[in-house]
């Protein structure tokens, strides 16, 4: 990729003052390293409003649409995570925070806080049950859900979830809600891995589950259409299963768009977002015009967004043979190839299925401000988005601005910006962490590296990236503290993170980048900081996790002798008796135990999904100590320090 494609401050200065100058603006320059950070963005009930969640700045954003600028700022207790709105527009309910998470009721005239309600450990998206009388909050790390009493604002039950739950989407008739989770729980050698939508009957508050297809990960956001008949799921789609030996037609990575029938509460089917030879790659957030006929899904590493027709969609999949002698009665199966889905389980495959169906509208590289496509993206990292009649409304991370697109404007670019502060002016950090999502860096675009490393930490899954030879799958690794714990990589393969980083940008992402580039994603990952385990009490460990760390660090155990304080490795590589069928090596890199409470399935092989199970089935650090000898109670405290690291 040229030079003069490269997304620079530079670049982003030169064309947030030709758009700033076109709208009748003036912008000063951001102090480095102060951000906005736009995450999502919420209509009021009238349609005359925005409310934008600024992550960066801590505040929520008022933007008034006619006017096209931010008309106030509201002040958020802690950093905000999550937002809604009440249907007379008169509430805002923001979540806040991290370990001590709470839900916010704010008024949205005074933007004063009315009451401050204790959930769970980072929460994150707030839904409203119809009715007004009960607030949902996602709490992500204790993978559960708050029922909120608004009248009361109070909590007054936790549902389980399964792992990261991160949107919830409520029926028009506040009978069910839908909860989408980030990661999959299951073996990562297994042959199934995928990850599962949570189903609320908010009545009794009982669940059940929804499994998504093999290799779905990075689950992130999920609506149900207004007529309460489907629910569309955003997530990417991994072929984690083939060796990474190319990128074309979706061979690693494939982005999709998953919808359940709501009153089967069950999977219709899944289709690809990608088209053949051009990935979409990081889809983020989802939602509907107000009729239901558009499926809007915005693109956070290719900054771009898709129109999916909704009507023509579900038709086509209700219209799908199920068997080949179906297709071959309904005339669909012939040897010429004429149809790239031929029975309903060729559709998650089919990069081919919604080509009269959607349109891919770029954020970027032309428009208005009558840019030409060498002054690279002006626009990057779409996240959440809201609709007001033919307008989408996108909050865009990195750009500090949100975008805005007319369905009804037929031209090739039909995008506004709103700008939303000062123009960024982006720290090699913060250049680092843009490179790390943008698809930019990717071959076809079909992924960028936090397609595999959701939050710079893992997918769940297992890969094979050829580095230690064809047909050796190894788990996902994190990337908190890669760079402080060499070798890199489960068989060491790579030195230091510094190699890995470049070596993944050519051998995954199979393209050349400027030094700077990788340098920058180098200085991004070094930045990351491990985050309180959800198994500390008040910040300190429980009585079961004290009994554990003297177990831990006892002569009987011998654990630190391989994982000494304060990283938890000794960074070196050691024969635990973990070689399994498809490894031609007997010794392993010991990873850091930091913050292994959230990157399950454990070891090179990612066989193992809990610490107990690791330790009792696996026999791991039965070459140091006498962990066979454990009691069930003892086995049971090791694994709560263990998790609270």
């Amino acid at each position: 990729m040229s030079a003069a494609l490269r997304f620079t401050p530079r670049t982003l200065r030169a064309a947030t003052f030709g758009w700033a100058s076109l709208l009748g603006v003036v912008l000063l320059a951001a102090e480095p390293g102060k951000y906005v950070g736009p995450m999502d963005v919420v209509a009021s009930p009238d349609g005359k409003s925005l409310f934008v969640l600024a992550a960066d700045a801590g505040q929520i954003l008022v933007v008034d649409v006619a006017g096209g600028k931010v008309a106030k700022t509201i002040a958020c207790p802690a950093t905000p995570t999550g937002l809604a709105v009440s249907p007379d527009g008169g509430k805002l309910y923001v979540t806040c925070g991290g370990v001590r998470g709470t839900a916010c009721v704010i008024d949205a005239a005074s933007g004063q806080v009315a009451a401050t309600i204790p959930v769970g450990h980072t929460p994150f998206g707030p839904a409203l049950v119809p009715g007004g009388k009960r607030l949902l909050v996602c709490n992500r790390f204790h993978n559960d859900v708050s029922v909120i009493d608004l009248a009361a604002n109070k909590e007054t039950a936790r549902v389980k979830a399964i792992r990261e739950p991160h949107k919830i989407a409520v029926t028009p008739n506040g009978s069910l809600a839908f909860v989408s989770n980030l990661l999959p729980v299951d073996p990562a050698d297994s042959y199934n891995v995928a990850a599962e939508v949570t189903v609320i009957e908010l009545g009794s508050l009982a669940t059940s589950k929804i499994r998504l297809p093999n290799g779905s990960s990075s689950v992130q956001e999920i609506c149900v259409s207004p007529d309460g008949a489907y629910a569309y799921i955003a997530h990417i789609l991994s072929r984690y299963q083939m060796p990474t030996t190319q990128l074309e037609r979706g061979w690693m990575n494939t982005n999709a768009l998953s919808v359940i029938d709501v009153a089967e509460k069950k999977l219709l089917n899944t289709v690809l977002l990608d088209d053949i030879d051009l990935g979409a790659a990081m889809p983020w957030a989802v939602a509907t015009t107000a009729d239901g006929k558009r499926i809007i899904v915005s693109h956070a590493a290719t900054h771009e967004l898709s129109v999916i027709d909704a009507e023509g969609l579900i038709a086509k999949l209700k219209g799908m043979p199920k068997t080949i002698e179906e297709a071959k009665a309904a005339g669909r199966y012939d040897t010429q190839g004429s149809y790239s889905s031929v029975t309903v389980e060729d559709v998650p495959n089919d990069l081919a299925f919604l080509v009269d169906l959607k349109r891919r509208i770029q954020l970027r590289r032309g428009g208005p401000w009558g840019l030409v496509k060498e002054e690279g993206p002006l626009v990057n990292g779409p996240r959440g988005l809201d609709v007001i009649g033919t307008k989408i409304y996108t909050a865009v991370y990195f750009s500090d601005a949100v975008a805005v697109v007319d369905l009804e404007d037929k031209s090739y670019y039909p995008v506004k910006l709103i700008p939303l502060g000062p123009e960024p002016v982006l720290t090699v950090q913060r250049r680092g962490e843009m490179f790390f999502h943008d698809a930019d860096l990717c071959f076809q675009h079909w992924q960028s590296c936090a397609s595999c490393h959701p939050d710079a930490r893992i997918d769940a899954l297992n890969w094979d990236l050829l580095n230690d030879g064809l047909g050796t799958p190894k788990n996902n690794k994190s990337m908190l503290y890669a760079h402080r714990t060499p070798p890199s990589m489960a068989q060491g393969v790579r030195e230091s993170g510094e190699v890995a980083v470049r070596s993944g940008i050519t051998h995954i992402q199979f393209a050349v980048r400027p030094e700077e580039d990788a340098v920058a994603i180098d200085e991004y990952l070094k930045t990351l900081q491990p985050v309180p385990s959800p198994h500390l009490v008040d910040g300190k460990l429980s009585e079961a996790a004290e009994r554990g760390k003297k177990l831990f660090f006892s002569e009987r155990l011998g654990c630190a002798t391989c994982h000494p304080e304060p990283l938890y490795t000794d960074l070196k590589m050691h024969d635990v008796g973990s070689k399994g069928q498809y490894d031609r090596v007997s010794e392993f890199d010991t990873p850091t135990l930091i913050e292994c409470w959230r990157t399950a399935p454990y070891m090179h092989d990612g066989h193992y999904t809990t610490i107990e199970q690791l330790l009792k089935e696996g026999k791991h650090g039965s070459v140091t100590g006498d962990v066979e000898g454990l009691t069930d109670q003892e086995r049971k405290d090791l694994a709560e320090f263990v998790l609270s690291l």
